[in-house]
C-alpha cells in the first residue's frame, strides 16, 4: 500500500483515529517511525482541523508498534496563536510512543535567517537498495540514492550523509505526512561504522517545518542530509536537513537513536 493509502484507510472519531498497518510498512518488528509521526498528526488534525500550519512535532518511542495501530489526541493548551496537542500511540492500555505537535499561525517578524544545505561535497552515488530480511520494509516505497557517507554496515565510519530521495505514492499530493516519512527515512548515521547487520532505533525525535505550504511540491527530488553530532556507548545524536526539490530548506530534525552494536 502506498502512504496514501495507509492514511486514507484511518477512520474512527474526533481525536481517536485507528488503521491496521501492512507489512511492507514495518521497520523491523515496529511500523516505520515516520508512518507513526503521520498517524499521530492525524489523530490531532481529527482534533483541530487544518488550518493551522503544524511547527514542530516532538516524538519519543517508547516500544515496538504492531500493525494495529491506535492513536488518541487531546489539545494541551490553546493559546492565541499556538495550539500545543498531544497524541499518543497505544495498544492494550500500553503507551508505546508520545508525540507533542505545535501548531502555529503566521506571525508578523523582522527576524528571517534562512537555512542553508551544507556544502560538503557529493563523492558518490550509491542506490540504498531494499532487500527483503536485511532492510527494513519501509524501504521498498522509497528510491533512495546515497551521495555522500556510506551505506550502513559498510565498515565505514562517517559523521555526514546524504540521500536524494523520491516516495512511491502516484497521485498523492505532497503533505506533512509525506514530509514526515522523508525526515525519518535515514538510518542511524553511526551504523556506517558496523561492519555487519545490527538493529538500531530511534529513541527522540523532533521536526521543525519552515514552510507553511508543501502541495507546490512533488515527491521525487527530495534531499535528506544528515551530521552525527556525538556518538558513543550504543548511542548516538545526529541532526537532518530536509531540502525540496527546488532547493529550499523545509525542515530540520534532530534524533536521538540507539545502536546495538
Amino acid at each position: 500500500m502506498r502512504l496514501s493509502e495507509v492514511l486514507n484507510a484511518l477512520h474512527g472519531e474526533s481525536g481517536s483515529v485507528q488503521v491496521r498497518v501492512p507489512e511492507d510498512w514495518l521497520q523491523g518488528r515496529s511500523v516505520f517511525g515516520g508512518l507513526q509521526a503521520a498517524i499521530a498528526v492525524r489523530a490531532m488534525r481529527s482534533l483541530i482541523g487544518t488550518d493551522a500550519p503544524l511547527r514542530t512535532l516532538q516524538g519519543t518511542f517508547i516500544g515496538p508498534v504492531d500493525a494495529d495501530v491506535s492513536a488518541q489526541a487531546q489539545i494541551l493548551r490553546r493559546g492565541r496563536n499556538t495550539l500545543h496537542v498531544e497524541a499518543r500511540i497505544v495498544a492494550s492500555g500500553e503507551v508505546l510512543a508520545v508525540f507533542i505537535g505545535i501548531f502555529g499561525s503566521l506571525r508578523e517578524s523582522v527576524v528571517e535567517q534562512i537555512a542553508m544545505l551544507s556544502t560538503v561535497v557529493e563523492h558518490t552515488e550509491q542506490t540504498f537498495p531494499f532487500i527483503a530480511g536485511v532492510t527494513p520494509n519501509f524501504i521498498q516505497h522509497f528510491d533512495a540514492i546515497l551521495t555522500v557517507g556510506a551505506l550502513p554496515f559498510a565498515g565505514i565510519p562517517h559523521a555526514h550523509a546524504r540521500y536524494r530521495l523520491s516516495l512511491k505514492d502516484e497521485d498523492a499530493a505532497m503533505s506533512e505526512s509525506h514530509l514526515l516519512a522523508f525526515a525519518d527515512f535515514a538510518p542511524p548515521l553511526a551504523m556506517s561504522a558496523l561492519r555487519r547487520p545490527a538493529p538500531g532505533s530511534s529513541l527522540t525525535w523532533q521536526v521543525d517545518l519552515l514552510v507553511d505550504d508543501l502541495t507546490p511540491y512533488a515527491l521525487a527530488g527530495w534531499c535528506v542530509d544528515i551530521e552525527l553530532l556525538a556518538a558513543g556507548g550504543g548511542y548516538g545524536s545526529q541532526s537532518t536537513a530536509i531540502v525540496a526539490p527546488d532547493g529550499t530548506t523545509v525542515a530540520l530534525g534532530r534524533q536521538c537513536m540507539a545502536v546495538f552494536g
